[in-house]
């Protein structure tokens, strides 16, 4: 799982998922902080990812380089502490170049229920699942059913 978490930590530019309705939505967005499975995002509460998070936290996010990609879902949630919202504020010069001020943005979390990290380069290609909920792994190769683990 270090390794999946390492490349989220390398790659920030993730795309986002959620939904509006019964309808999927992606946009791309920065991941502005991590502390092992959890992620922290900003957002403008005036646009539309703010009110879908609002009527469902659940999100997928997907990052990937060359062969290499880390697929994650998850809950988010605003409550945040002050410190936290500073210091992602304070850390992030899109955010400082955006935004005068940083309590006028909406602060969240992600904490990550389940992770697939995918690596096409070896042959056969390798497939690793995690789910974080029911503390499980699982492996395998890109196409076939994976084993359990633990």
């Amino acid at each position: 799982m270090e390794q999946a978490l390492d490349f989220l930590r390398n790659h920030k530019e993730v795309a986002f998922a959620t939904s509006e309705g019964n309808r999927p939505k992606v946009r791309l967005f920065q991941i502005m902080g991590q502390e092992s499975t959890t992620l922290y995002f900003a957002t403008s509460p005036q646009k539309a990812v703010y009110k879908q998070l609002q009527e469902n936290p659940y999100v997928e996010i997907l990052a990937m380089d060359g062969q290499v990609s880390v697929r994650c879902t998850g809950k988010v949630s605003f409550e945040l502490e002050e410190e936290k919202k500073q210091w992602i504020y304070e850390n992030n010069s899109v955010l400082r170049r955006l935004y005068s001020t940083y309590d006028g943005l909406a602060y969240f979390s992600l904490l990550l229920e389940e992770i697939d990290y995918y690596d096409l380069r070896p042959t056969p290609p390798l497939f690793r699942h995690f789910n974080l909920i029911e503390h499980t792994e699982g492996e395998g190769f890109v196409g076939e059913r994976f084993s359990k683990k633990g």
